[in-house]
């Protein structure tokens, strides 16, 4: 089985106080299953959790985790 590398981008994490690299989990909900990708992110350092990217994808993530 192949695995799919998981790169890195830099931002300003609020929890480290710092730029910090974030990356992206393994996807759960299916925004990676047509070659798009999934607003979750997560600080490298301190594993603080975001939401970034497309507004649209974050109100659907945000829809089904509440009806769940």
């Amino acid at each position: 089985m192949a695995s799919r590398s998981i790169g890195g981008r830099e931002w300003p994490c609020p929890a480290c106080g710092d730029v910090r690299v974030f990356v992206q989990p393994p996807c759960g909900d299916g925004h990676t299953d047509d070659g798009g990708e999934c607003p979750e992110w997560a600080c490298a350092d301190c594993g603080s959790a975001f939401m970034i990217g497309d507004a649209a994808a974050v109100v659907d993530v945000l829809r089904l985790r509440h009806a769940a």
